[in-house]
């Protein structure tokens, strides 16, 4: 993705966060991902990794439940236009892991 302009930057994009934040002791996967999907929702201007971020919960065992709660919590915190946009990815995920329906 970045390999022209700077080629390392792919790398620790993915080595930073996954290698080195994610690998640490003290949280399980499954908080680790409901943070990092309320951290994305809270910035706001985040779609593309929020909705991979929702994906990776739903695959390590997050329940549809869980994410939802954890976006609505971040409306006490980022603002409601925040939590309605995070919502409203959620439910783009969600729909396309139940085939659209």
């Amino acid at each position: 993705m970045y390999a022209g302009l700077a080629p390392d930057f792919g790398r620790y994009v993915i080595e930073y966060p996954f290698g080195d934040i994610y690998a640490r002791p003290g949280l399980d996967l499954r908080t680790r991902l409901l943070t990092a999907v309320a951290a994305l929702a809270a910035v706001g201007d985040s779609e593309v990794p929020l909705g991979n971020h929702i994906r990776y919960a739903l695959n390590v065992g997050c329940t549809r439940d869980e994410i939802v709660e954890t976006i609505m919590q971040t409306s006490v915190y980022a603002g409601f236009p925040r939590a309605v946009k995070g919502l409203a990815v959620a439910e783009k995920v969600l729909a396309e892991r139940s085939g659209g329906q």
